[in-house]
């Protein structure tokens, strides 16, 4: 697990690195003592599930760190350090749960998106707004897309990027009024060569990493406090912009082909997993009224 997570840092995924070092943390206070290949086992697997749940931690942690054990343990065995054993993650979840509505009605989007950037905000939480107003304009581009943008992105207007999580090559027309917001939000130094100021231009790869993971802890700190004065019961976070964007364009009746490129998704299992919460009210609202339908037409039958 240590040389995959300083292979990972040295390719520049201090992401997964990251999760890679949680889970490690995480396996060493479930088994106290170093863990071989051999104590692996579909009942140490599945204990170890049930410890995570214990805890509290969510299906998507679960997943996330079995899926990293998983991983570390197939290249052990392309490399002969590890015996392959059949079925050894078939009864442990590893899948993504989407259970939790993470996306604002139309009407409360309409509202944050209104208020977002008010002059009468104080600096820092209307500098959120805006951002946060501008990202779900460029298609619910993520935060950290938004933060490593440079300068040579755009050209006129339009905005081309590579994907951090899935390498997949994005291109935006930024409209009007997103490029007035972009313009007043845009880094003034000319020696940076990002297009916001968020990163320092002389950190190395690493030390960027870092700024941005206390840059989005930052910002939905004050995603959520204007969430909170605009009167929005639900949590706001980064996310939110996004699976808004993607809501408000499957309720459009837009393909979920056209929404998985939109977005960029890896494929469009992605944005069907992604979806699949509001499917189901589509389901429900659909069942309310074909019950209504037949009722109505019982009730003047027996008139």
């Amino acid at each position: 697990m240590h040389e995959q997570i300083a292979a990972l840092a040295g390719n520049g995924q201090f992401g997964t690195a990251h999760v890679y070092k949680s889970t490690l943390k995480s396996v060493n206070e479930f088994w106290g003592r170093d863990l071989g290949f051999d104590d692996i086992s579909p009942e140490f697997v599945k204990s170890y599930e049930t410890w995570l749940r214990i805890r509290n931690r969510s299906w998507n942690t679960v997943s996330t760190y079995i899926r990293a054990i998983r991983s570390v343990y197939n290249r052990a065995i392309a490399e002969g350090v590890a015996v392959y054993k059949p079925l050894l993650f078939r009864r442990v979840f590893t899948g993504t749960k989407v259970n939790v509505k993470r996306s604002l009605d139309r009407k409360s989007m309409s509202r944050f998106l209104s208020r977002a950037g008010s002059v009468r905000l104080v600096r820092e939480l209307a500098w959120v707004g805006k951002m946060a107003k501008l990202m779900f304009m460029l298609r619910g581009i993520p935060f950290v897309d938004m933060v490593y943008l440079q300068k040579s992105d755009l050209c006129g207007n339009v905005l081309t990027y590579r994907r951090r999580k899935t390498g997949r090559m994005m291109s935006v027309v930024v409209t009007g009024d997103a490029m007035k917001l972009l313009r007043s939000l845009a880094d003034r130094d000319k020696t940076s060569p990002y297009l916001f100021p968020i990163l320092d231009r002389n950190s190395d790869a690493e030390s960027s990493y870092n700024q941005y993971r206390r840059a989005l802890r930052k910002f939905n700190r004050c995603l959520e406090a204007l969430g909170r004065s605009f009167g929005v019961q639900q949590r706001i976070s980064s996310y939110t912009m996004r699976h808004t964007w993607g809501t408000v364009a499957y309720h459009c009746e837009i393909h979920s082909g056209i929404i998985s490129e939109a977005m960029g998704h890896s494929s469009i299992k992605v944005t069907e997993t992604y979806l699949k919460p509001f499917d189901t009210n589509r389901l429900d609202e659909a069942n309310r009224l074909v019950i209504k339908a037949v009722e109505g037409v019982g009730k003047r039958a027996m008139v």
